[in-house]
């Protein structure tokens, strides 16, 4: 009689292998139409999603990495992820400053338009990442690093309809410098 007992564990990281697979790709693809739209737009809400979407595809792709391995490799992963939130954040807060010298006028059309195509890229990512949250220490940073995109790109859509209806840049400034602070939070306390 053979022994299943590595059966149960290998179907699990295959299962978590292919989230996170998808959930990077659409993280990656979301990084070049956010980031493209937003510099045409002059969002810099926009544009720190776009960059919180590049940092979450290096997240997903860390957590490729760690899917299987030692709890060693696990905790380097997680930390790895924390390091590129860091970077990723702190040019975020740079674009929130040249922004606010140099100026800017943002177009809410087009925040609205993509920060809801966003918005459900990362309700998706949610979704597909809710069965692994209680999971390993990667699929947990994974799962909580989206749930704080979701509420990243409601803080979009709320600064586009602000922008709209006030004329100010500040809405969009105030969400990048958010969005920027917010993601260097989650890198120190990760």
């Amino acid at each position: 009689m053979a022994c299943s007992c590595g059966q149960g564990l290998q179907t699990g990281n295959a299962a978590e292998r292919r989230v996170l697979w998808i959930v990077l790709v659409l993280n990656a693809a979301m990084f070049f139409i956010e980031g493209i739209a937003g510099w045409l737009a002059q969002s810099t809400g926009l544009l720190a999603d776009a960059l919180d979407m590049l940092a979450d595809a290096a997240v997903y792709g860390v957590a490729l990495w760690a899917v299987g391995r030692h709890a060693a490799h696990k905790l380097t992963a997680a930390t790895l992820s924390g390091w590129l939130q860091l970077i990723l954040g702190a040019g975020v807060l740079f674009d929130v400053m040249r922004r606010l010298v140099l100026g800017s006028l943002p177009e809410p059309q087009v925040i609205g338009v993509v920060g809801l195509l966003a918005l459900a890229v990362n309700v998706t990512a949610l979704l597909l990442l809710q069965k692994h949250r209680a999971g390993e220490m990667h699929m947990r940073a994974s799962w909580i690093f989206t749930k704080n995109d979701v509420i990243a790109n409601l803080a979009v859509l709320a600064a586009g309809g602000l922008v709209a209806l006030t004329g100010s840049r500040l809405p969009d400034l105030a969400v990048g410098f958010g969005i920027g602070t917010g993601t260097q939070a989650a890198a120190v306390a990760q």
